[in-house]
Order: structure tokens, then C-alpha cells, then sequence
């Protein structure tokens, strides 16, 4: 199954759909995220994308600084009509107010998945971009080739710094120093 994105139906016949629109939206399982007022609707995360989330998160807070806290599948809203969940972000301890985070996180990561493969890399990707999300990861969590990819806003634009493999090390310094090798986060992962 894969990203649906629907143009029509729920969206107000007046113009684009609104973040107020989205808070109507069933809690059925799926993500339901909002660009330029365009509804985006994407199945519920398979076991496997999250275990591997929760490796990462499992990381990240062994390694985070107490005044940062890692979250798990935040709504993050930047507009009134842009509103999107990254798998993870990684925000100051008083950001952690309301329902969603309108702020940009520190760091947003996504586990990258079959169905939602070019949404994280072009559509999300711009966004975060755009909202000026300092770091952006992307993981690819296949048990026999995983990689991840990490970009830092550089002049307002992302610049990839790392692109690493099995079991290569991406050695972090933003937004804390952590060390991330692909093969670990998927170890618990099994090949067919």
C-alpha cells in the first residue's frame, strides 16, 4: 500500500484543506499529513519500520542532553495548512506543549518505507527545508543494504553530510554528538 493523496472529498470545496479540517480526521491507524493545504494519507507503519524507530529513539536519549527530549511521532505544525508527523523529532524540553510542536524540532528523522520512499526524500524533505529544520535523517532500514542519510540546513538549503552504509559510522555533532551505524539500528531486523 502507498501514500494517497486526495485532492478532493474532504477537503472544503472553497479552497485548499486547513489544519482544523485535519483535527477531523478519523484516528484509524493511518497518518494523515497536510501540505499547502493538500491531504496526504499513508498506511500504518509496518513492525519493521518500527523497530527500527524505536532503536534510533533507543539512541538518541542514551546520548541526548537533558535539556533535549526525544518524541516519537509528533504532529508538527507549520502553517494553517501545513501540518506533517515525522517518525521522530528531537526538541528543547520546553517546546513539549499542546498537541503538537509549532516550532521547528532540533532534529526530524524519518524510516524510510516502500509506500512513503519519495515523499521523505522530495516532499517532506522540503518542507522540513523550509520550516528550517536544522538536521533532517533519513533511514533506510532494509536488513541487507541499511543507510542512512542526514542533511544540516546550510544558507537555508539541505546539504547532505552523510550518507553511510552497513556498518560505516555517521559520527553526528548537530545536534549533539552521537554515532549512527545503519546495521545496528536494523539488527534486530530478519532477512527472507
Amino acid at each position: 500500500m502507498s501514500a494517497v493523496t486526495l485532492t478532493s472529498g474532504r477537503p472544503p470545496v472553497s479552497g485548499p484543506m486547513t489544519v482544523a479540517d485535519l483535527d477531523r480526521t478519523p484516528d484509524d491507524g493511518r497518518r494523515y499529513e497536510l501540505v499547502d493545504g493538500v491531504l496526504t494519507v499513508s498506511p500504518a507503519p509496518v513492525i519493521a519500520h518500527q523497530v527500527v524507530l524505536l532503536e534510533l529513539a533507543v539512541l538518541l536519549r542514551a546520548n541526548c542532553p537533558a535539556e533535549l527530549r526525544v518524541v516519537p511521532e509528533p504532529g508538527l505544525r507549520m502553517s494553517g495548512i501545513t501540518e506533517l508527523v515525522p517518525d521522530l523529532a528531537l526538541v528543547r524540553r520546553e517546546e513539549l506543549v499542546g498537541r503538537q510542536l509549532t516550532v521547528p524540532p532540533l532534529l526530524v528523522a524519518e524510516v524510510r518505507s516502500p509506500s512513503t520512499a519519495m515523499f521523505d526524500m522530495n516532499t517532506k524533505k522540503a518542507v522540513y527545508e523550509r520550516f528550517a529544520i536544522p538536521s533532517y535523517w533519513i533511514i533506510v532500514p532494509d536488513p541487507g543494504q541499511p543507510a542512512v542519510y542526514a542533511y544540516e540546513l546550510q544558507d537555508g538549503r539541505y546539504e547532505e553530510i552523510a550518507h553511510v552504509t552497513g556498518d560505516q559510522q555517521f559520527n553526528a555533532e548537530r545536534p549533539f554528538p552521537v554515532t549512527v551505524t545503519p546495521s545496528r539500528l536494523v539488527a534486530d531486523l530478519l532477512t527472507r
